[in-house]
């Protein structure tokens, strides 16, 4: 397939052989049992690797794989929902809250909804009190990202993690020192 007369050459140690004619460096390559993969086709000369061409490509699909489980584990745009409704109590009301903290300290972004009910809907006030609690529970450690609205039966809002003072962290270090 390659159909220049003549490549630069690297051999399957990754040493250059140095300019070759093509037809050499197949005769090379068959004969330690390899493949000639071209590598740098718009380099002048075309730059050729004795390798093992069945290894390489499935050493470049398992790194493309590899590379795509990380991005998913990795995003930190993730939006994650906490769901409420309005006659929540006080202590269920703290508990989800603290459901809230942990999803913010893992870098997601939590959209807090409440929930109305029949006629609940009539009353939106109940709704922005306890979005109100909320937010008032979060102030220290997360930042509103979406003031709340309506999205048909829900009154949601969204809070993205705050920003931590790195001050506070070096302090203690440096008076230890």
């Amino acid at each position: 397939m390659i159909r220049v007369p003549e490549v630069l050459l690297i051999n399957e140690k990754g040493d250059q052989l140095g300019p070759t004619p093509t037809r050499q460096a197949l005769e090379l390559a068959e004969d330690r049992g390899l493949d000639l993969v071209e590598v740098a086709p718009s380099a002048k000369p075309p730059v050729c690797r004795i390798m093992d061409y069945g290894k390489f490509r499935y050493e470049v699909t398992r790194r493309e794989r590899d590379a795509r489980k990380e991005n998913k584990s990795k995003s930190s745009n993730e939006l994650r929902e906490v769901r409420f409704k309005t006659r929540i109590g006080d202590h269920d009301r703290e508990a989800k809250t603290r459901v809230v903290l942990r999803l913010l300290g893992e870098g997601a972004k939590v959209k807090v909804s409440v929930m109305f009910r029949g006629r609940e809907i009539t009353h939106p006030e109940i709704g922005m009190q306890v979005l109100r609690k909320v937010a008032e529970d979060l102030k220290e450690d997360a930042k509103v990202e979406k003031v709340p609205s309506f999205e048909g039966r829900f009154l949601s809002m969204i809070f993205s993690p705050a920003k931590k003072n790195t001050n506070k962290t070096s302090e203690p270090a440096s008076a230890q020192a």
